[in-house]
């Protein structure tokens, strides 16, 4: 991943915000151990930190997330639901999940989770169109983000919050090289076009943009 600050910087900002419990770093350590070439996805501690305020400042009750992955993201954003709270996580891999699901446990939040292994497209479409999502997570296949925004977007409620991760793509937003890169370049266009919402993107790690439904 190309380096948007300098790396120095980056060990700092992981210094100065509240630290991983013993659950986050054992799986951050485990997806790293078992899945050295995929665990680059993992999103890193401060991004965790970041989704988990952001879902206690939105006051969200219910989240969906696109891309699981081994679940770091999904106990983040779980974590900062309000009581009662649930989470819909959509992946597509069941050895992926498989370890999301023994953290889960482990960090108390199988009530919250509801997990469902199919094409993230499907499930969100066969969502209820009622605006009711109050926090959406986006990270998972780039070419396939302008669907997910689609599908989203009229579902978030009026002050609703949605994050999506890795806008920049190592910074090839700029000269896109592949369908990934063109994919995520033109929705990046479009949110700041689009008057249903109002967005900011942040140099967090990879990028990341939020995107609050209008009142």
């Amino acid at each position: 991943m190309a380096d948007i600050i300098d790396p120095a910087v980056g060990d700092y900002l992981l210094t100065h915000c509240t630290p991983a419990d013993e659950v986050l770093r054992d799986l951050a350590a485990e997806t790293r151990a078992k899945l050295p070439g995929p665990s680059g996805m993992q999103v890193s501690h401060d991004e965790g930190a970041l989704l988990t305020m952001l879902v206690r400042l939105t006051g969200a009750t219910n989240a969906v997330e696109v891309g699981t992955f081994t679940g770091y993201s999904s106990i983040c954003i779980a974590r900062g639901l309000r009581p009662g709270g649930r989470l819909l996580a959509c992946d597509v891999s069941e050895e992926w999940t498989a370890v999301a699901r023994d953290y889960w446990q482990r960090a108390g939040l199988t009530d919250r989770i509801e997990l469902r292994i199919a094409p993230a497209l499907e499930t969100l479409r066969a969502l209820p169109a009622d605006p009711v999502i109050d926090f959406a997570f986006v990270d998972a296949d780039k070419t396939g983000y302008p669907d997910y925004y689609d599908e989203l977007v009229p579902r978030l409620r009026p002050g609703g919050l949605m994050v999506l991760d890795n806008v920049l793509r190592d910074g090839r937003v700029l000269d896109p090289q592949d369908e990934s890169d063109l994919a995520v370049a033109g929705l990046n266009d479009r949110i700041v076009t689009d008057d249903r919402v109002e967005s900011v993107m942040l140099p967090v790690r990879d990028g990341v943009t939020l995107i609050r439904r209008r009142d």
